[in-house]
């Protein structure tokens, strides 16, 4: 059985005066394993019981229905064409612009969507992280770098439009929205904040101006299905050879 522990450490301070600096003496702690055996505290389980009602509440609400399990493969996966379809789609609504491409990093995605109902819960769970959709306007020879960095690591999701090969480690046969990758063209790209900052070894990215209206991906995605669904449409996405290994 796991079991976990909480440890309380006490700082003994030394104080001479209201103006003098403050010495650590002594450093105490003490573990508290927390099992089975332990009790619940009825009176806090009372106090949070509303709470945590309106949270599952609100985690269980059914916005969308996925025809397929979708899960996370590399180089391309069903789920992410979604996220990455998302990130494109969502940040022309947000932004009012048209925008050329939208990624998510292969490391964001922590979950998966089974086949059946898709919840408020299910998108927290697939990304749990607050991070933001921004937009970015690069040159065609950033762009190359940071796909480059995606092959490399074996591939990350891209939006529909774009279709690239992976040779040795590099993004070869780039086509966006049906023509080669033109290094002197700019091109609008939809990503994460954590990305587009430079994570994921993203260097390439980090000091290129973002646009960012607060907006989680996390509610892209969610107002993503429940578009979907709006228009009676499923979840419904295949491997269509956005992204190939190529001898």
């Amino acid at each position: 059985m796991n079991r976990s522990f909480f440890s309380f450490w006490t700082l003994i301070f030394w104080i001479s005066s209201c103006n003098s600096t403050q010495t650590v003496t002594t450093v105490q702690y003490k573990d508290y394993r927390i099992e089975k055996s332990v009790q619940p505290d009825t009176a806090i389980v009372r106090m949070l019981a509303p709470y945590s009602a309106a949270l599952n509440e609100s985690m269980n609400k059914v916005i969308g229905f996925s025809n397929n399990q979708l899960s996370a493969k590399q180089p391309e996966s069903g789920l992410g064409n979604f996220m990455a379809d998302c990130m494109r789609s969502m940040a022309e609504k947000k932004f009012d612009r048209r925008v050329d491409a939208g990624f998510m990093n292969q490391g964001g995605i922590r979950s998966y969507i089974p086949k059946g109902n898709i919840t408020v819960g299910r998108i927290f769970e697939l990304m749990p992280f607050d991070n933001l959709l921004v937009i970015q306007e690069v040159k065609g020879s950033v762009l190359q770098q940071f796909l480059d960095k995606m092959a490399a690591d074996g591939g990350w999701p891209v939006s529909a439009g774009l279709t690239m090969g992976i040779k040795d480690k590099k993004a070869v046969n780039v086509q966006i929205n049906g023509k080669p990758l033109d290094a002197t063209v700019v091109y609008v790209i939809a990503n994460s904040d954590y990305v587009a900052n430079g994570g994921s070894d993203c260097e390439m990215l980090r000091r290129i101006p973002q646009q960012n209206k607060g907006y989680l991906i996390r509610d892209a995605l969610i107002d993503f299905v429940a578009d979907l669904t709006r228009q009676g449409k499923p979840l419904d996405y295949q491997i269509e050879n956005r992204v190939v290994h190529v001898d």
